[in-house]
């Protein structure tokens, strides 16, 4: 007689029987084998779908259960759902026409690394829960730090995104700059302050407010006129916060910002940190990978001297979502500001690294395997094809929008971020940002290509950011394509 559901008069289903992640012998090996064939199948026909999820809000939610099941159901029936209700509320970050945001592209030795890692899943918290895990972390981000041409004297660790690794970044900076505060708390130590420019990603501020510094703790300091930050100006600004009674924390400078992909002069932004003692973060989350090409190192200059820097394998080195790398120059900074082992967590192993002593987080996740296998299966050369193919897909773009009336385009552009916009002559600013707007949203509604906007002194221009690892010449000329076609409305509006 089978088991009893409490208030419901019928047999409850048997526990699965001993298998693979708990299923029965077989049918795991059955359904991986099918969903590894879909995954492929996917990967290979990724054009079919539309670039940009053509559901309204609530669509996924309303074709779902409001419950959950209470007995078991067959693979059969939760795989119906997925390409029926799960599958068309997708935005195919992998599709070789998302152009938006920053690409992240999952590449198949990626994919193949997360299967792993999901498989092992493995919590790297301190050396003992998995050697391997801790070890090979270390091993890939010296590679990782190789190919980029950083110096040895950089430890790494992997977060989940960069917003964790910068939050992690000022956590240290303010361990050491505001060493009264470690007992006490903020109230009783002076008010801090962090240096960016307009353009420094929004994580920036977020990181400030959470470590407790306020609005008020993050310092605006002016660009130049390529957005990049003024070195004067930040030496001026530390200066009057100095003398208004302020501690000056860190500086945070940018290689390659979200809107336009400015560069900072790291170096000379260091000379001005240096004198003051602050500690200098820089976020080349996006850019990072393009230093492992020896024409790009100039856009790099000074980013050796850094305090920490974050680097996203997820955004241009085709390893699956997530996985953002924190080097530090002394990780003892990030020991000071997180390192808390009650007795449960206590090993006994000399000498040995505890991923939990590194940031907030005490579990680890395994992230490093993907990396590992995306940096073993290209090689250094196959990367750096990629990376190449890129930049002269960006290139391309580029001359066209330069060659066509009516288009101009936002430089300099030193990565394979293109900012553009349609700028007829005679067109009130209004209506040229209204008129981008809708040359953006019928793009995106067509399939074709999937874009993202930003605004420049409160103008409006449209971004597209190449870096998948499916994108080819034909992808480019067809948004291209569908740029000029979107805004043919806008031009006889115009003329009439």
């Amino acid at each position: 007689m089978g088991v009893m559901e409490p208030g419901d008069g019928r047999p409850a289903r048997q526990p699965a029987s001993p298998g693979p992640g708990g299923m029965p012998p077989g049918e795991f090996r059955e359904w991986g084998h099918q969903l590894v064939d879909w995954v492929a199948g996917y990967l290979e026909n990724l054009e079919r779908h539309p670039v940009l999820a053509e559901v309204e809000p609530g669509w996924v939610r309303g074709g779902l259960a409001a419950e959950a099941p209470v007995r078991g159901e067959p693979m059969e029936s939760l795989l119906e759902d997925f390409r029926s209700v799960v599958l068309p509320g997708i935005t195919h970050w992998n599709h070789p026409a998302f152009f938006a945001y920053f690409a992240v592209s999952g590449s198949g030795p990626g994919i193949l690394g997360e299967l792993l890692a999901a498989a092992l899943n493995v919590n790297a918290m301190v050396w003992k829960a998995s050697p391997a895990a801790t070890e090979l972390e270390q091993v890939t981000l010296d590679w990782l730090r190789g190919f980029l041409g950083l110096p040895p004297g950089f430890t790494g660790t992997i977060n989940d995104t960069a917003s964790i690794s910068t939050f992690h970044a000022l956590a240290a900076a303010r361990e050491r700059r505001l060493p009264e505060a470690r007992v006490p708390g903020l109230s009783g130590a002076r008010p801090g302050r962090v240096y960016a420019t307009p353009e420094t990603h929004s994580s920036i501020l977020k990181a400030v407010r959470a470590l407790g510094l306020g609005r008020d703790g993050l310092r605006v300091v002016a660009t130049g006129p390529e957005r990049g930050m003024d070195p004067a100006a930040l030496a001026r600004t530390i200066d009057q916060d100095v003398a208004s009674g302020f501690r000056p924390l860190a500086v945070v400078a940018t290689i390659g910002t979200t809107s336009v992909t400015a560069v900072d002069p790291v170096g000379e932004i260091a000379d001005v940190a240096a004198a003051h003692e602050l500690w200098l973060h820089v976020d080349a989350a996006y850019a990072g990978p393009a230093a492992a090409l020896p024409r790009m190192r100039r856009h790099f200059r000074g980013w050796e001297r850094a305090d920490s820097i974050v680097i996203n394998p997820h955004k241009w080195l085709f390893t699956p979502i997530d996985c953002s790398v924190l080097y530090v120059r002394d990780p003892g900074a990030l020991h000071a500001a997180f390192s808390l082992t009650p007795a449960y967590l206590e090993t006994g192993e000399e000498g040995v690294r505890h991923n939990m002593d590194l940031g907030l987080a005490l579990g680890h996740r395994f992230r490093a395997l993907k990396l590992w296998m995306v940096m073993r299966y290209f090689g250094q050369e196959g990367l750096r094809a990629i990376l190449d193919h890129h930049l002269g897909l960006a290139r391309l773009l580029a001359g066209m929008v330069d060659a066509a009336p009516g288009w101009e385009r936002w430089r300099p552009a030193p990565f394979s971020l293109v900012v553009l916009r349609h700028s007829p002559p005679g067109v009130a600013v209004s209506q040229r940002d209204a008129a981008n707007l809708e040359i953006m949203h019928r793009v995106n509604a067509g399939g074709t290509a999937f874009l993202s906007h930003t605004e420049i002194d409160g103008e409006v221009w449209l971004r597209v950011a190449i870096g998948n690892i499916h994108t080819m010449e034909r992808h480019v000329h067809s948004t291209w394509a569908a740029l000029l076609e979107a805004a043919e409305p806008d031009a006889t509006a115009t003329s009439n």
